[in-house]
């Protein structure tokens, strides 16, 4: 009798374990009815490297595809023109000053310049909570690939929310290039010849297979296209052919500053680049429709800065993303205009959304979209996204800052760009002066108002005094050793 009651007992107590509170459900199979995040980044892509961006050179059928059943943005920014502040804002919600980490990590602070730029971090904070840690307090198995350029040993994506972590550590760029070996502490060598963007892609529909019944985060962080230009040798021919059939098959110059920016796309390499990282996207897509796991999944594709247009000492970019100006290292739209893609669960609807957006709003996004509670707190810079999505609301942040106070080898020197409206106010510290442009009339931002328009260059001044205050952003100083 007892040990019929004992039984009785066991029998009950995994019953309730498999019953939530209304009696329907087992919570780990609420667990598994659960939305999930596949977030794909891709370094140094410029905002018209896609075909679905106007690109007539590149090819992405793939990313196309995408675009075609989800939102794409045509004001999208990132908060800083080089890549580990933006990451840092990707993770956190929290614009890069508010951080600490307003340059590429370890940066480029040259001695013989007039200034000197603010001392930053060179990790991501342990205590900065990503959304990869929330969403792991959600039950979700978070996995990295790629680059992740936010910290070294201690400070890798395993210490910031992620259980798996394929390739990420503190490099910016590939240490082995493109093909193995790839000199990569957190990814094991593959066979000699492997592509990069390749095993990353690997490595994450391994992921996929092996977590399939699980809610789960994949972040999908390619190293293409950045330095070192290493072609994916079986499209080079194809866009060497396509190369000779250009009008402009060299690289056409515009100066910068003491850059010089690219005006047309030439470059086959960086090209097949392009077209090898569009395939593996479509690898991805495919592996996610075939385990029947596209519906249940928000997909967002995104860049960490503009194209590699602008660069100093007679070297010649790689990229152009004209009509836009500059690129990545300066403030002007080049810089920190990117392509995002953002596909809900359960919805294919295309949809063109011009609103200014900003790579913090991925934070809230993620979590309302999942049905989560926001975080106010701790994204506490970035917006959901899913009303503009969703045609609920068309205005989003009222005003946006770029605070880049540091030197790049692009030619910018120290300053900062702000947005409010159709307006934008750039500052160089340097030479203490302003630029004043309206960005719906003048997207390449070659006429100055600031003499036409005092009014308005007065209101921009006064937002920029405040969002620095506000921030508490730290400025350069004057060099005390420098000799003109």
């Amino acid at each position: 009798m007892r040990i019929l009651i004992l039984l009785l007992f066991i029998l009950s107590s995994c019953l309730s374990c498999k019953r939530g509170k209304d009696n329907s459900i087992s919570s780990n199979q609420e667990l598994t009815k659960k939305k999930n995040v596949v977030f794909i980044l891709v370094d140094d892509l410029g905002w018209k490297d896609l075909s679905c961006y106007g690109s007539d050179f590149y090819e992405s059928p793939n990313i196309d595809r995408l675009a075609a059943m989800g939102s794409v943005f045509t004001s999208a920014y990132t908060p800083n023109p080089v890549c580990s502040p933006t990451r840092a804002a990707i993770l956190t919600g929290r614009y890069p000053s508010r951080i600490g980490i307003t340059d590429w990590i370890p940066g480029y602070d040259p001695k013989n310049k007039p200034l000197l730029g603010p001392n930053d971090l060179y990790e991501l904070p342990l205590e900065e909570v990503t959304f990869a840690e929330s969403l792991k307090d959600e039950g979700y198995k978070t996995f990295f690939a790629g680059k992740w350029h936010l910290g070294d040993l201690h400070f890798f994506p395993e210490d910031q929310g992620f259980d798996i972590n394929k390739g990420g550590h503190h490099k910016g760029s590939p240490p082995g290039g493109y093909y193995s070996p790839y000199k990569n502490p957190r990814l094991k060598d593959g066979a000699v010849g492997e592509y990069l963007t390749d095993r990353l892609t690997n490595e994450s529909i391994d992921f996929l297979e092996n977590n399939k019944d699980d809610p789960f985060l994949l972040y999908l962080s390619y190293y293409t296209v950045h330095t070192p230009i290493q072609a994916c040798k079986r499209y080079l021919g194809k866009f060497k052919t396509k190369q000779k059939k250009l009008q402009d098959s060299i690289p056409q110059l515009e100066i910068e500053g003491s850059g010089k920016t690219v005006l047309n796309q030439y470059n086959p390499e960086y090209a097949s680049m392009i077209y090898a990282m569009d395939e593996n996207v479509g690898r991805l897509l495919d592996k996610l429709e075939a385990l029947n796991l596209m519906e249940d999944t928000l997909i967002i594709f995104t860049s960490d800065n503009g194209g590699l247009s602008t660069l100093k000492n007679n070297r010649i970019a790689p990229t152009s993303v004209r009509p836009l100006r500059a690129g990545k290292g300066w403030a002007y739209e080049g810089g920190i205009r990117v392509p995002l893609i953002i596909k809900k669960p359960g919805s294919s609807e295309h949809k063109s959304i011009d609103t200014p957006v900003i790579s913090m709003d991925f934070f809230p996004t993620i979590l309302e979209v999942l049905d989560l509670p926001l975080k106010p707190t701790l994204h506490i810079d970035g917006l959901s996204l899913k009303a503009l999505m969703d045609n609920r609301k068309h205005e989003h942040h009222k005003v946006l800052l770029w605070d880049y106070p540091h030197y790049h080898g692009s030619g910018w020197t120290p300053g900062q760009a702000l947005r409010k409206g159709d307006w934008k106010l750039i500052y160089f510290y340097e030479k203490d002066e302003y630029e004043l442009y309206n960005i719906k009339s003048d997207i390449s931002e070659t006429n100055n108002l600031v003499q036409q328009n005092p009014a308005k260059l007065d209101e921009l001044k006064t937002e920029l005094r405040a969002l620095n205050n506000y921030l508490k952003t730290k400025g350069p100083k004057i060099n005390p050793l420098y000799q003109k």
